[in-house]
């Protein structure tokens, strides 16, 4: 599985075990460029690990309500399925709500501050919402 925290500069990327059991962080796909770039990039992710499903961390606001944000996470998410699709690798969203906040402040309390938190808050971000997923289908046959 891969999981993707959308950002406005960068992509966070994160990936689960064979399990399904653990995620780890991948990479951090900086946006240059249109979003198909960054699709590609995904895709490659998505063939080296043969991952069998993506998930978007989808913001939601703290009240649980789909606002701005949520909407253009879930507009994105569509366009990455659609260019997954020729793969047969769905794409689903994911509750990501204090993802950030928490892969923050566990970069922090690893000493990890400024510019080196930075480089590496979108991939914990998503890996923190990949586990949040991983946890929440465990045993339900999903993951």
């Amino acid at each position: 599985m891969v999981g993707v925290d959308l950002g406005q500069r960068r992509v966070g990327v994160a990936v689960s075990d064979g399990r399904g059991t653990l995620a780890s962080p991948w990479c951090t796909i900086e946006r240059r460029g249109d979003a198909q770039t960054v699709w590609e990039a995904l895709a490659g992710v998505v063939d080296e690990v043969e991952a069998g499903l993506v998930v978007v961390g989808l913001p939601l606001s703290l009240d649980g309500r789909v606002g701005p944000a949520a909407r253009a996470a879930q507009a994105e998410a569509a366009s990455l399925a659609e260019a997954l699709a020729s793969r047969g690798v769905p794409v689903e969203t994911f509750d990501e709500r204090l993802t950030t906040v928490s892969a923050a402040r566990s970069l922090a309390a690893a000493g990890h501050r400024g510019p080196r938190q930075r480089a590496k808050i979108d991939q914990a971000a998503a890996t923190v919402m990949l586990q949040a997923w991983l946890d929440n289908h465990r045993g339900s046959g999903d993951a």
